[in-house]
């Protein structure tokens, strides 16, 4: 069946198929999410265990290895990594990309409860495990904080009310808390004082415990009434456990102010978090992976003006950073240079072509093709993002071409005296076929990067598939819509002689090109031992180029966003750390290209021990700023290096993170053992090897032998 020809002699059928190609397109457009980067998720499970006061050896031989002994048997684990600290262990596991995330979640609760036996008996709790996507970062941070307000108060604002308004915000995976000030009381016993009065600090803890409690009491019964009994079983401030009694010794009470000190406090006293140098408390939120990032930001902005007409004057709530904004430039540029690029062949063209009606008809097929790749787009679940609209403007230049041929054999029939109806109809069956062919051989060119696997293959799945998708769109609209309207619109050969004096200029013009080309083809026929010498010599450069040209996986980009991984000395104090993480954030905030920053320090997070902290810096809009965010990085590192007792590790955040583990450098290197004083040796000789490597930076290990100890010898017989 001659489907052109079906198309030409059904004009209306013709028009409303590429009437709903468009409408289906612009609402597949409406719907598609918005983000940075295909959506790549990797399986990844993270599991966490404690087992308080326990040190890091002890916590890696006796919690992580049995751990590990049942993780190693679930099919599809990809790499394992644990990391033990003082009294915490956590071990990320990642699995293959095409392990379904909740089977694995299964087989991991099964391996925890068959190592359940064989882990200490005095962990406060079995090990937890949480689905994490190490490829998400967090999309919007916001800061609260107050001048006159304790920060508990802040806190209760911030985590109990806020967090959990947009944790249940439609998009929103988790929202992870920086500097947490949750309130607590806080009972420092004097050892002498104990000792003076014969108590031991089990007897405290145990009355602590009973004159704290919060029970159900009862009700009361009567002939006509029902009351329900409410005690005030429960302590809410410092001062009132000060009075409470703890033990009797010879007959008088000891209560709880004689033997210490009862303050008002915090849960962990070793967090803190600033913003711009004062004192808060950070939310960092983070997207469901396919979600629009957009769509996420526009809802968590939509609820804050409510939550903060709530909040008491004293309490100052800030956004600190903005995901979506760098998203929308970049999405935006992209499709200026989309439309940019059609505008650019149109062009061509009409200069070419020289005919309005001419260039119209194969522009037709241009909008047709992407908008109606949008539907293709929407069906396989992808979203736009710059690799998708990247693919689009590279198949600008090529949906044009089959209409174009198509156009070109149909003029040639009409220069032969046929009307347009008949041209269109011999002219389409002639070259239908090749159209189908040429439209088929130039998608095929695509099809390889379908079936790439891993992370790479995941990336340009979509690139691949957007591309093809917008290549079979306009074969289809050349081989229906263009010789449809060039049978009805296409006017007929215009005589030379009736041509206007542009026409004669601009085709003396080619003419011209047609006679240098003539002539550059004839030399290259006669000298062709020159040809096909520099054709050796192009492929040589050509290699010798892709050997000295830089590769990475994905380019450096500045999103604005500057994150610093701060480490102190094993013995230091969270005082000391705080005050050397102080001293950084002034070297930040003196930085003019500086708009906003949050630091942290403290266990907590992707922190597993006391002496490490965060900073997170946003910088000014690009166009604010004269220096990019890498040599922002590199200079904030050497006024780091000038700070003493701290190490700080500055880093552009990649657009998309591999593995499930945290680390303080781009590049990760592990050693492996079975005897561990074989791999604490290797992996201190490992580091000095790459420290005196002049093209590295930053090296660093998070193995940590210097933490100070008091080794305790037990004497048995006493």
């Amino acid at each position: 069946m001659n489907f052109p020809r079906l198309c030409i002699e059904r004009p209306v059928m013709t028009t409303l198929l590429m009437l709903s190609l468009l409408l289906f397109g612009l609402i597949a457009y409406k719907a598609l999410p918005v983000s940075e980067l295909p959506n790549v998720e990797f399986p990844t499970i993270r599991v966490n265990a404690s087992l308080p006061g326990a040190d890091p050896e002890t916590m890696a031989s006796a919690v992580a290895t049995p751990l590990e002994g049942q993780f190693t048997t679930i099919a599809g684990l990809d790499s394992m990594t644990s990391t033990s600290a003082l009294g915490q262990t956590t071990i990320t596991l990642q699995f293959a990309l095409d392990k379904n995330i909740d089977a694995a979640a299964q087989d991991v609760q099964a391996a925890i409860g068959a190592a359940q036996r064989l882990l200490p008996n005095g962990m406060p709790s079995p090990p937890s495990f949480r689905k994490i996507n190490p490829a998400a970062l967090s999309i919007f941070y916001v800061a609260l904080s107050s001048d006159t307000l304790p920060l508990p108060l802040v806190n209760e604002y911030a985590e109990t009310i806020l967090a959990q308004q947009i944790s249940t915000i439609s998009g929103v995976a988790q929202v992870q808390i920086f500097g947490s000030q949750k309130y607590a009381v806080r009972v420092q016993i004097d050892p002498d004082l104990l000792a003076a009065t014969g108590i031991a600090i089990d007897e405290v803890a145990n009355a602590v415990n009973r004159i704290n409690v919060n029970m159900p009491t009862g009700t009361l019964d009567g002939a006509h009434q029902t009351m329900t009994i409410r005690a005030t079983g429960q302590l809410n401030e410092a001062s009132a456990f000060r009075s409470q009694i703890i033990a009797y010794r010879n007959g008088a009470p000891v209560k709880l102010d004689q033997i210490g000190r009862v303050i008002d406090s915090v849960a962990n006293d070793k967090v803190a978090g600033w913003y711009n140098n004062e004192r808060a408390v950070i939310l960092a939120i983070q997207r469901q992976p396919g979600t629009n990032t957009i769509e996420v930001v526009d809802r968590i902005r939509s609820v804050l003006p409510a939550f903060e007409s709530q909040l008491p004057a004293a309490i100052n709530l800030d956004i600190l950073y903005d995901r979506s904004q760098t998203i929308r430039e970049s999405i935006h540029d992209v499709q200026f240079t989309l439309v940019l690029a059609a505008a650019l062949v149109v062009m061509v063209i009409f200069l070419f072509l020289r005919n309005l009606s001419a260039t119209v008809i194969p522009s037709l097929a241009l909008p047709l093709s992407v908008i109606g790749t949008f539907s293709v787009m929407y069906m396989f679940g992808y979203s736009l993002d710059n690799l998708s609209l990247m693919a689009l403007t590279l198949s600008v230049g090529f949906v044009v071409d089959d209409a174009i041929v198509m156009l070109e054999n149909i003029v040639r029939h009409m220069e032969n005296g046929k009307s347009a109806r008949q041209a269109a109809l011999d002219g389409s069956r002639e070259i239908g076929f090749t159209i189908l062919s040429m439209t088929a051989s130039l998608a095929a060119v695509f099809i390889p990067v379908l079936f790439m696997g891993g992370i790479v293959g995941r990336l340009l799945n979509e690139f691949a598939v957007t591309i093809v998708a917008a290549i079979l769109v306009s074969g289809f609209v050349s081989l229906t819509l263009t010789p449809m309207i060039c049978s009805r619109y296409l006017k007929p050969h215009v005589h030379e002689k009736k041509h206007g004096r542009m026409f004669r200029a601009t085709e003396a013009g080619f003419d011209g090109l047609l006679r240098a080309y003539d002539v550059s083809l004839r030399w290259s026929l006669r000298n062709r031992l020159v040809i096909v010498a520099a054709f050796f010599m192009t492929l040589a450069g050509t290699g010798y180029l892709f050997t000295v040209a830089p590769k990475d996986f994905l380019p450096s980009e500045d999103t604005g966003r500057i994150q610093v991984f701060t480490e102190g000395a094993m013995d230091s104090s969270f005082a000391a750390m705080s005050r050397n993480q102080r001293q950084l954030a002034d070297i930040v905030a003196k930085h003019p290209d500086v708009a906003g920053f949050m630091s942290s320090v403290g266990a907590g997070g992707p922190r597993s021990t006391g002496n490490s902290g965060t900073l997170f810096i946003r910088l000014k809009p690009r166009a604010d700023r004269e220096k990019s965010a890498d040599e922002i990085i590199q200079e904030l590192r050497r006024q780091f290096a000038r700070v003493p007792g701290i190490r700080a590790f500055p880093r552009n955040p990649p657009p998309i993170r591999i593995g499930g583990r945290t680390t303080k450098g781009e590049y990760q290197y592990t050693l492996q053992a079975l005897d561990l004083e074989t791999l604490y040796k290797a992996a201190q000789d490992m580091e000095e090897a790459l420290r005196d490597t002049r093209t590295l930076q930053d090296v660093n290990t998070d193995l940590d032998l210097n933490s100070p100890q008091l080794l305790v010898t037990i004497d048995r017989d006493k």
